[in-house]
């Protein structure tokens, strides 16, 4: 490795280690060794640290075990006569960086609170938004494991212009990669270039502007690792199976974009630990031969144009990038785009005007494959800012497709429209939304075009089951209305088929092992009356997937003898359960939450706990921001504590509206034992709580349950249940 280098990287993590260690002097005298640092809304500590180390920092005391570490860590300068090989000490050393780097982070967010942005998008007034939680890592995370975003481009600098930003981050958005943006070049940050060109940036659109300064490489890294804790089943301390998980699976590497500083060097050397090669635009030296990279570690003087390309090259990444024949971008990264104001041209649905999207089964002879029609004005025929009615009408033959396969196609059309540069969807079936932007019609786009995204991305998807489709795109009221009658009626249909179904009247249940990558031990049970604990799937829908796709995830359980009906146990499902967690849970009870509960990974979109003291329990979801609840954790430390695929008696994860539901905890009582819920979720659920609660004898049962306006622990809840005469208070002790 070269010399000048792992000096430069060796100096760089001396000045970092002097830097923060003379700034936690200040903070430990002003604040003590109990208070508490850390991370927003996340289970996993400093991750690095603790991924790393195995060290969870919970409080400024706890640096100091820390500082111990880097101090071994930390090698002393290079000296001029230092013999060769200098490859451990640099890398040493930038492992020692990122240690000193994310207690100087936490520093800042004790410090400056409000420095960094929570949550997704940036504001008008703040593009920085620090350390992703955990509710970010599991829904962007998987994208890392199912292949949507094949890697992240971490971006250090800033471009010669704002052209040049906008069009290195287009090209990697192209590629379906995440950017992960810190650190400035003389004061210029290729965060506030992006602005500057109109690019939106943040979480939706995959431009994430970490930090203004290079310390915020930490985020970037710090969510590699926590991939590989949650998605990959390491260790918290085994850093070796954590690096070698990061090289073999997280496709990334930096962009380095300006003049290199020594902290820059050792913030690189923490890099090429995870196997993330250094692409940099200046004449740095280079470091040619392989070892801990796939390839190169180090290449220099990258012209612009060729920087993206270059750095697919070395890091050794496949991309598949889906061509579709419309004149816009397509693909994932452009998912999470928003049109808004100004730069909104056409707009339908979101209450502004009526909007379906509709599915149905047609016979070989009846559709030609790869028509479309558009019926009523084309975006030529409209002002900027029109507002029309709108239906996207599928139709759809195939001699494998069946009419249950119908919902799995309509619920795509979703994101297959979404990852059109310049189009904005929310929203299915007759609630939805479109927004289209300026420069997207700028650009050539029709109404056309959104058929031929469907006909091409259904084609690509679903080939296997369907031949031909055939779209029709209306604007023309009278026709969308047409649709729409025709739509809901067969959404009424389908809705009714699904309630009709019970747990007693099939034999065959459907397993859900998509989560396994991150919970090895996870396998959910999915029942007529028990949908997926994400929320994403119900019994008709495993159903029909696994009819699609045979050897996936959704796999048919014959649930065999009732061993406890009550508990909600089959041999059959025992069986099936023990296979596919590899021995690790081998008794479930599917109605229960006291007597082995089903497992939970973490995806869930509610999760119930016990409450000792009120005698029922509560239930939080993944939406609520408090920092506490009646069990004395907030969501997300619940989360890490339940989820992994572990049976936690008390605890048990479950999507929304399961808690409506006949079986939900029916071998405790159901929902009469429900005592505390989030606001927002019981207004939400309140019509479907209450005709459930009125089947069981009690009415109004949502005004009895407690919120966080009433408590966040069981001593302030209790006095409001036993004014509103809670059931729970009067049923059988649950323990």
């Amino acid at each position: 490795m070269s010399k000048i280098i792992c000096s430069a990287a060796i100096r760089g993590a001396h000045k970092i280690a002097y830097r923060v260690e003379k700034k936690y002097a200040d903070v430990l005298k002003k604040y003590g060794p109990d208070q508490e640092i850390g991370f927003p809304d996340t289970a996993y500590f400093l991750p690095i640290i603790y991924s790393m180390l195995g060290i969870p920092v919970k409080n400024l005391g706890d640096c100091q075990q820390v500082f111990h570490r880097c101090r071994k860590l930390l090698p002393p300068l290079v000296k001029a006569q230092m013999a060769l090989p200098y490859l451990a000490p640099a890398l040493d050393a930038g492992m020692a960086t990122l240690f000193y780097e994310e207690i100087e982070e936490a520093i800042r967010y004790l410090e400056q609170p409000d420095f960094y942005l929570r949550g997704e998008d940036v504001s008008d007034d703040n593009i920085w938004l620090g350390a992703a939680n955990d509710i970010i890592l599991r829904k962007r995370g998987v994208e890392f494991v199912d292949g949507s975003a094949p890697g992240f481009a971490a971006i250090l600098g800033s471009a010669p212009d704002s052209e040049t930003a906008a069009k290195i981050a287009h090209e990697l958005q192209l590629k379906n990669l995440y950017v992960f943006i810190a650190s400035q070049n003389n004061g210029v940050r290729f965060s506030e270039q992006l602005v500057e060109a109109g690019v939106q940036i943040g979480w939706n659109t995959r431009l994430v502007s970490f930090s203004p300064d290079v310390s915020g490489a930490v985020f970037a890294l710090g969510f590699a690792t926590r991939a590989a804790m949650a998605f990959g089943g390491v260790k918290p301390g085994d850093f070796r199976k954590n690096l070698i998980y990061n090289k073999d699976r997280i496709f990334a590497f930096v962009l380095a974009m300006g003049f290199v500083s020594d902290e820059w060097y050792a913030n690189a050397a923490g890099c090429i630990n995870f196997g993330f090669p250094v692409i940099a635009d200046t004449p740095i030296p280079e470091v040619i031969p392989t070892g801990i990279c796939t390839y190169e570690h180090v290449i220099s003087s990258v012209p612009h144009d060729q920087m993206v390309s270059k750095a697919i090259e070395v890091r050794g990444l496949k991309v598949n990038v889906t061509e579709v024949p419309i004149p816009v971008a397509y693909g994932p990264a452009f998912e999470g785009e928003r049109v808004r104001g100004d730069d909104i041209y056409f707009e339908c649905g979101g209450g502004r005007t009526q909007m379906v999207e509709f599915s149905v089964l047609k016979e070989m002879n009846e559709i030609e494959d790869g028509k479309i029609e558009v019926i009523g004005k084309e975006l030529a025929d409209i002002e900027p800012g029109t507002k029309l009615p709108f239906a996207i009408y599928v139709e759809i033959a195939g001699r494998q497709m069946q009419e249950d396969f119908l919902p799995i196609l309509e619920r795509q059309i979703h994101h297959l429209i979404n990852y059109a540069q310049g189009l904005m969807h929310i929203g299915q079936r007759d609630i939805s939304w479109i927004r289209l932007a300026k420069q997207a019609v700028e650009k050539g786009f029709t109404f056309a075009d959104i058929g031929k995204i469907l006909h091409s991305m259904f084609h690509k998807d679903f080939g296997a089951i369907l031949d031909k489709v055939q779209i029709t795109i209306t604007t023309d009221e009278k026709k969308v209305q047409e649709i729409l009658e025709q739509a809901r009626e067969a959404f009424k249909q389908r809705d009714a088929r699904i309630a009709d179904l019970s747990d007693e009247s099939e034999k065959t249940y459907y397993s859900c092992t998509l989560c396994q990558s991150f919970a090895p031990s996870h396998v959910c049970v999915v029942t007529p009356e028990r949908t997926g604990l994400c929320g994403a799937y119900n019994w008709l829908d495993c159903k029909a997937s696994n009819e699609i796709n045979p050897t996936g995830p959704n796999q048919p359980i014959e649930k065999g003898e009732i061993l406890d009906e009550r508990y909600g146990r089959w041999s059959g499902v025992n069986e099936f359960v023990s296979k596919a967690s590899r021995g690790n849970v081998s008794d479930v009870s599917a109605y229960s939450i006291m007597s082995n509960p089903m497992t939970s990974c973490g995806c869930f979109e509610c999760l119930a706990a016990y409450l000792d003291q009120c005698n029922g329990i509560m239930t939080v979801d993944r939406d609520f921001k408090g920092d506490n609840s009646p069990c004395g954790m907030k969501f997300t430390t619940l989360a890490g504590s339940v989820g992994g695929g572990a049976v936690t008696p008390g605890f048990v994860g479950h999507s929304k509206h399961y808690i409506g539901s006949k079986k939900f905890i029916k071998a405790e009582g159901g929902i009469k034992r429900l005592v505390w819920m989030p606001k927002a979720l019981k207004e939400e659920l309140a019509d479907k709580l209450n005709a459930r609660g009125k089947e069981l004898g009690v009415e109004n049962i949502v005004d009895r349950i407690a919120d966080e306006t009433v408590g966040l622990t069981q001593e302030e809840i209790l006095p409001f249940l036993k004014e509103k005469k809670h059931p729970a208070l009067d049923m059988e002790p649950m323990v």
